[in-house]
C-alpha cells in the first residue's frame, strides 16, 4: 500500500553536515521532514508526539511506513543470572537513556523491573547527552516514587547519572542554545528538586555484567 509521505525542501542555514531525515507518526503534520526546524513545528509542544530521526531517506520512509517503534518494555530474565549470583531486588524500578549521536536525539524511560512494564518516557529531544537523559531518568524515577509513597530502590546503569545524583548536580559540557533550551530546562529543574527534596529510595547501580542488560534498556546497541 503506498503511503504519502510529506516532503519538505527549503534548504535549512544550518551549516552544512549530514543530512538526517526525521519521521513524525504523530504531531501537527505527519510525515518525513528534511531539516529539524521543519520537523520541530509539528511536534513542539504537541502532548502526544512521536518522532524520531534516521540517518537515511530509505530508513526513514520504511520506518515510516511501519509505523513508531514500541518503547521497550523487556523484563528481567531470572535465567540470565549465574548459579551462585545474587540478582537484584525485583520491588524495583529501573531506568535507562538513548541517544543518537553525542550530543543527539535523546529519550529516558522507566519501567518495573519484574515485569518491564513501562511507568514513564520522556522525549525524544532534539539535542542532548546519555548522560543527561540517564540522570533525569533516575530523578524522575525518584519524583515517581515519591509522589506514590513507594520506598524501593531505582536502578540504573550509569556510574555517571549515579554520582551526579549523589552531588545533587550534573556536571554536563553541554551548551544551552535554542535546540537544547526545553531539555536544559529539565536538567535545572531536576537539580533544584534534588536540593529541595529528600527521599528513602535507595539508587543503586544495576550490575549489567551479571544480570544482563537493565530492562528499561531501548535495545538499541
Amino acid at each position: 500500500m503506498f503511503v504519502l509521505l510529506q516532503f519538505r525542501h527549503k534548504k535549512d542555514k544550518r551549516m552544512a553536515g549530514k543530512q538526517k531525515f526525521y519521521v513524525v507518526w504523530s504531531g501537527r503534520e505527519k510525515g518525513i521532514f528534511r531539516t529539524w526546524a521543519e520537523c520541530e513545528l509539528q511536534v513542539k509542544g504537541f502532548e502526544t508526539a512521536r518522532y524520531k530521526s534516521y540517518e537515511t531517506e530509505k530508513e526513514a520512509v520504511e520506518a515510516f511506513r511501519s509505523g513508531p517503534p514500541a518503547f521497550s518494555r523487556k523484563p528481567f530474565v531470572k535465567a540470565s543470572l549465574p548459579d551462585s549470583g545474587k540478582g537484584p531486588i525485583m520491588a524495583s524500578i529501573s531506568v535507562d537513556a538513548a541517544c543518537s549521536g553525542n550530543p543527539g536525539v535523546m529519550e529516558y524511560q522507566g519501567v518495573e523491573t519484574s515485569t518491564g512494564r513501562l511507568l514513564f518516557h520522556q522525549g525524544p529531544f532534539p539535542e542532548g547527552t546519555v548522560n543527561i537523559g540517564e540522570f533525569l531518568a533516575i530523578v524522575h524515577g525518584l519524583g515517581y516514587l515519591k509522589q506514590r509513597n513507594l520506598k524501593i530502590p531505582v536502578y540504573s546503569d550509569s556510574k555517571t547519572a549515579l554520582k551526579w545524583v549523589k552531588d545533587k548536580k550534573s556536571n554536563t559540557k553541554l551548551e544551552l542554545n535554542k535546540k537544547n533550551a526545553d531539555l536544559m530546562f529539565l536538567l535545572r529543574r531536576a537539580e533544584t528538586w534534588l536540593q529541595q527534596n529528600s527521599w528513602e529510595n535507595p539508587v543503586l547501580k544495576w550490575d549489567t555484567a551479571h544480570w544482563g542488560e537493565i530492562p528499561a534498556d531501548f535495545g538499541r546497541k
